[in-house]
């Protein structure tokens, strides 16, 4: 895993360095995204006495969107959560991942005061999330409808390619575990994750010149 990760963040400084330093955002028609940051579960999703860190990492998403006007679009997206257990409850570590369709608003042009190299993007939408523990309570796997929603800034360092931060709220949908037993290492609340990542574009754009 740390290999993948050590990927991961090589890709996003090469972008980084061969991209120019500033550029004018651009509402891409296809666009590629990629970004990585930390994760924190609500502790409400997990049974007494285990309790997560309030901060972990990784989290990882891939998404591909699609602008359908240059304000509105929708993207399909992947997201990788690793949580692990907070000083001196029982050890474990939690896989969390989800798939999720998002309607993406594009609100950088009713953000006028901001300059021109910066965007604002809101999405939201449902999906499916996945939970596998891991080591001893490895067959306490579960899965629940999901709904997320967040917000991105984006700033232009090419033409082609966008860094940017994202925070987003994971609510889940989850029934109560029954026996208590089978939520041991697992996880059915709420996630809170905050992402840097870089968006590149994969076609053609409305605002191009």
């Amino acid at each position: 895993m740390l290999s993948t990760i050590k990927h991961y963040c090589i890709i996003l400084i090469t972008v980084f360095t061969v991209s120019t330093v500033t550029a004018q955002i651009e509402t891409s028609k296809w666009k590629a995204l990629i970004a990585v940051g930390i994760n924190s579960p609500s502790q409400e999703g997990l049974v007494a006495p285990f309790e997560a860190n309030s901060i972990n990492f990784p989290t990882i998403n891939l998404g591909v969107q699609n602008m359908f006007t240059p304000k509105l679009g929708a993207k399909l997206d992947f997201g990788y959560h690793r949580f692990v257990n907070a000083d001196n409850t029982p050890e474990f570590k939690t896989n969390y991942t989800r798939v999720n369709l998002q309607f993406v608003y594009d609100a950088s042009t009713d953000f006028v005061f901001l300059p021109m190299e910066t965007g604002v993007v809101f999405h939201i939408g449902p999906g499916y999330s996945m939970i596998k523990p891991l080591g001893d309570y490895g067959d306490n796997k579960t899965s629940f409808l999901n709904g997320m929603a967040g917000m991105e800034f984006h700033y232009g360092i090419s033409r082609t390619v966008s860094a940017f931060i994202d925070g987003s709220y994971i609510i889940g949908f989850a029934d109560a575990f029954d026996p208590i037993t089978e939520g041991f290492g697992a996880f059915n609340g709420n996630m809170l994750t905050v992402t840097v990542g870089v968006a590149v574009s994969l076609s053609g754009c409305y605002t191009c010149n």
